[in-house]
Order: C-alpha cells, then sequence, then structure tokens
C-alpha cells in the first residue's frame, strides 16, 4: 500500500512539474521545476529497485546538467527575445491541439496498461538489476572493452575542447 501510494506521489508530481515547466514564461523558474521533476523521477526509479538510475538521475541531471541549463539560460537572457506564439496564434492552436492528442494517447495507454493482468516474472532477479552491484559487475566483465573505450573518447574530447578553448582564449 505505501509502494503504491508513493509512486501515486511522485507520479503526479513527475506530471504537475513537467506541465509547470513548459507553462512557465519564466526560463530560471521553469528550469527550477525541472529540477523537482528530476527529483520525482529519482523517486520512481527508487520504487522500481533501480538506484543506480536514481542515484545518477539526481548527480547528473539535476546537478550537472541543471548548471548547464541555467548557465546558458543566463547568457542567452531570453527576456529580450520576442514570444514566438504571440506571433503565430495559429502555431499556438495547433500545438495545443497535438498536446492534447498525445496527452489522450498517454492516458489511453497507461489505462490498458492498467486493465491487463501482467504475469509476474521472477521478481528477484528483477529487482537485482538496477542495483550498483549489478551493473558494476556487467561493466567490468561483458563490457569492459567498450567501458574503456568511452573512457578514451571523453578524455580525447576534453583535451580537444581545452584546446579549441584555449586558441580562443589566446
Amino acid at each position: 500500500m505505501l509502494e503504491i501510494s508513493l509512486f501515486a506521489f511522485f507520479g503526479v508530481i513527475a506530471c504537475v512539474t513537467a506541465v509547470m515547466v513548459i507553462t512557465r514564461r519564466n526560463p530560471i523558474i521553469s528550469a527550477l521545476f525541472l529540477v523537482l521533476n528530476f527529483a520525482a523521477l529519482a523517486g520512481l526509479y527508487l520504487l522500481l529497485y533501480a538506484q543506480f538510475i536514481a542515484v545518477v538521475q539526481i548527480i547528473v541531471y539535476a546537478g550537472a546538467i541543471m548548471v548547464l541549463f541555467l548557465f546558458v539560460i543566463m547568457l542567452l537572457k531570453p527576456e529580450a527575445d520576442k514570444n514566438f506564439f504571440e506571433e503565430n496564434p495559429k502555431i499556438k492552436v495547433a500545438s495545443l491541439i497535438i498536446g492534447i492528442i498525445v496527452f489522450v494517447q498517454i492516458g489511453i495507454t497507461v489505462w490498458n496498461g492498467m486493465t491487463k493482468n501482467p504475469v509476474m516474472q521472477e521478481v528477484n532477479k528483477a529487482m537485482e538489476i538496477g542495483t550498483v552491484e549489478a551493473i558494476g559487475k556487467e561493466l567490468y566483465t561483458n563490457y569492459l572493452l567498450p567501458f574503456e573505450a568511452i573512457g578514451f573518447v571523453l578524455l580525447a574530447s576534453t583535451i580537444g575542447a581545452l584546446i579549441l578553448a584555449k586558441k580562443k582564449l589566446d
């Protein structure tokens, strides 16, 4: 019963904050609602026994990506731009209709998923997939070569970005 109520709580927060992100005129307020949305999603991941993804959601998205978003928002100064929908009212109506259609489709999909009785398959094994131990074991046994290759690609891109930035500063 507690899991269902927490799932409903985090689900409602995620849905409401997602709507608030796209309806706020101030981009800073919108970005803060996005942080709250990321936190609600992390709570949902915890309820799904995906602890690693929940921690990554908070550290990477709510931390690093949002700092980048806020930096870009402050750099671009969006309050000086014209509102796109005020110039094109037909596009505003079309986007509203498309949004309602997508929302209805998602609702139908959720309703159909709730009315069907899924077969429970190996619940304990499914719970262990999202743990840090299981992900670490997979990364360092079956996927060691791609994991190391990605490390080198990230290192090369970091060095390249530093070299390009250094040339612009000189």
